[in-house]
Order: structure tokens, then sequence, then C-alpha cells
């Protein structure tokens, strides 16, 4: 059966024009990517983003704003019969968050990247790479 998997991202920008990512390893797959994740039964959109954040980052969203929702079709790369719908917002959190130890035993490591020199190529998935390029389309 064909199914709807929705997932949810934080974009953190910090005040060197830094963008937080995250190394993440699933069933020996190793994927590089936003901080975020899954949508649970029963929860919003909002609810997921700032549980995702607190579980990934261990750290509370100051403030939000939406960034994108995908508008096309993308099937998951976990499971052929899922069509993935993703949104992104940036986000804040406190200033002085340094890369420490992961909250999850998924996470490998956390990377500030200049946005400016990051490559799509550099990201494990599709509407992440059409993320970046809007993000720096933006001017963000």
């Amino acid at each position: 059966m064909k199914s709807f998997n929705l997932r949810v991202y934080g974009l953190w920008i910090n005040s060197k024009k830094e963008i937080l990512l995250v190394e993440e390893e699933i069933n020996n797959f190793l994927m590089r990517k936003f901080p975020g994740g899954g949508l649970e039964w029963g929860e919003g959109i909002l609810d997921c983003l700032y549980r995702e954040w607190r579980e990934e980052t261990g750290l509370p969203i100051l403030k939000h704003e939406h960034f994108y929702t995908t508008d096309f079709f993308q099937i998951s790369a976990f499971n052929p019969s899922h069509q993935i719908i993703s949104v992104y917002y940036l986000v804040q959190s406190p200033e002085d968050f340094a890369i420490h130890s992961p909250q999850t035993p998924m996470i490998k490591r956390f990377l500030w990247c200049p946005l400016r020199e990051l490559q799509e190529s550099e990201l494990t998935f599709p509407i992440d790479r059409v993320v970046l390029r809007k993000l720096k389309a933006s001017g963000e």
C-alpha cells in the first residue's frame, strides 16, 4: 500500500552564516542532512519540529519561521512505497551551542558548515539539496 511520509526539519544559520548539519546512520546507511525527522501519529507539524530538534540537539527552539514545503514528487530512500513530504523551518536556538555528543545513538556527529561553501552534493537527500539552493538564492 502506498502512503505519505511527512518529515519536518530545522534550518539553523548561526551569526557566522554557518548552517547546522547532522550525520546520522540508520541501518548502516550514513546520511548528511538537516536536523529533524518524521511526524508521529497524533502530532502536529510544529510539535514534531520542536520534539525532533530537542531529541537531536538537546536544545529548545527560540524562534521558528516556515521556509519551504516539498512541492514535487519524491520517493523515500528507505521505502519505495512511501512518498516523502518535507517541511522546513528556519529556527533559532541558544547561540552558545557547541558541537557536542549527540543526543541519540543514530547521530554520529554535528557539523557547522559555511552556507556559502556548502555544496548540494554534500547533502544526502534530493529535497535537502533543493532547500540548500533556495537558501542560497534567498540570501540567508
